[in-house]
């Protein structure tokens, strides 16, 4: 904001002072247009606003301008009801002020505007309005996820949109909105746009271990595009559990369970044969179930094949979507700790799954390494997340490019609570 004029009637009355050696008579706090109470400057500016109990179009941006000459608009602050500012911009000649980010919907605004007449007293002038509300049909709703509950370190916090969102100035709206908080704090965190209406959030190691983890939306009533408008949001609050991460190492037969990372267990498995090689990398718990029926044809084997198989399966922890489990098999003792006989899953004994089953929660990250089978998808087939690098992670992000983001924006989208 230009304040120039204001500068020099304070510069001239100085040098004014010096020059005579007059005194406080001539600049003193009694006769100085500056120390003067502000007048009301309702007579000198118009205002675009709505008139009486009318509401104003959110789409429609805010403009004051002066009436004449006799005066100029040095300030305006523009505030909702929860005290997000409005950014805006001052022409150089302080006669126009308008606002550059949309306007909230069903939403209380205060404007202050400061102005100064020719010689220099200051004018005030204060003015309220409502927004109206978007239409059902233009709201951008978001689901959080997963449920409340207590989950593993590995767990994803995921952001469903009832909308496609595909220009990433608009992505960068909605992710300056959603908020995630971790207590104690994690290790960073960033959004990855998955596709154009799904988010997911995660630090950049391991959420830590007995954390509570808060998120909420802060797009109500923000202008995301064209007549799009973002809705309210149910916030999220989970907790983690222990740092409970398995390591298989299909080369070595062995899977070793850590906890808060002390090695609580060292258990024999077989994982998948030629042909059928487990994945590797991180996968995520997404699952327990007691009890699964197992049919080759659910992964592509036709029955009456010589790798075909029925089978009732117990203690079963799901890894994947397509299928791959840690799971008891009883069937395959004799080769758990030596060979790899599986059809892709981490198969052991009937106890050593039960301990297994007792142990790990949703969440939990199970590891394997050193199998000649392909890398864990990202996305796709569970929370491959993890397998991503910080840099990539990073760079999913619709704020990735984001040199400076505007102050002002930001402050409008947020403060966190």
């Amino acid at each position: 904001m230009n304040h120039s004029p204001r500068i020099r009637t304070v510069l001239g009355c100085t040098v004014l002072v010096a020059a005579l050696g007059a005194s406080a008579t001539a600049c003193g706090s009694s006769g100085h247009p500056l120390s003067a109470k502000p007048y009301d400057a309702a007579s000198q500016i118009s205002f675009n606003g709505p008139k009486g109990s009318t509401k104003a179009d959110p789409d429609t941006p805010l403009e004051i301008t002066t009436k004449g000459d006799e005066a100029r608009i040095t300030d305006v602050t523009a505030t909702d009801a929860i005290g997000r500012y409005v950014a805006g911009e001052l022409s150089a000649d302080g006669r126009r002020w308008h606002s550059t980010v949309p306007l909230a919907a069903q939403t209380h605004y205060t404007v202050r505007v400061s102005t100064e007449d020719e010689d220099g007293a200051p004018g005030r002038k204060t003015l309220d309005f409502d927004t109206g509300k978007a239409g059902k049909e233009k709201l951008l709703k978001v689901t959080f996820g997963p449920k409340h509950g207590t989950y593993g370190v590995g767990e994803p916090i995921t952001a469903k949109l009832n909308k496609p969102i595909k220009d990433k100035k608009q992505r960068a709206v909605v992710e300056r909105a959603l908020k995630v908080r971790s207590q104690p704090a994690a290790d960073g965190g960033s959004w990855y746009w998955v596709d154009s209406k799904t988010l997911h959030y995660r630090p950049k190691e391991y959420w830590p271990a007995h954390a509570t983890i808060t998120v909420h939306s802060n797009l109500e009533g923000i202008k995301v595009g064209d007549r799009l408008w973002g809705a309210a949001a149910k916030p999220l609050t989970i907790s983690t559990g222990d740092r409970i991460v398995a390591v298989t190492d299909a080369g070595a037969h062995q899977m070793t369970v850590y906890r808060n990372g002390k090695e609580i267990n060292e258990i024999p498995v077989t994982t998948g044969k030629p042909g059928y090689e487990t994945r590797n990398g991180i996968k995520v718990i997404l699952g327990k179930q007691y009890y699964v029926r197992m049919k080759s044809s659910s992964i592509g084997i036709a029955a009456g094949s010589s790798d075909s198989y029925d089978l009732p399966v117990y203690y079963a922890a799901r890894v994947t979507w397509s299928g791959e489990y840690v799971h008891a098999a009883p069937w395959s003792t004799g080769e758990q700790g030596y060979a790899n006989v599986s059809h892709g899953c981490v198969g052991m004994s009937t106890d050593n799954a039960s301990w297994f089953f007792d142990t790990v929660r949703e969440g939990d990250i199970v590891k394997v390494v050193n199998s000649n089978g392909e890398e864990m998808d990202p996305f796709g087939n569970g929370f491959g997340d993890w397998n991503l690098g910080w840099k990539k992670w990073s760079a999913g992000s619709a704020l990735a490019d984001a040199k400076t983001p505007d102050p002002a924006l930001r402050a409008r989208l947020a403060p966190e609570v």
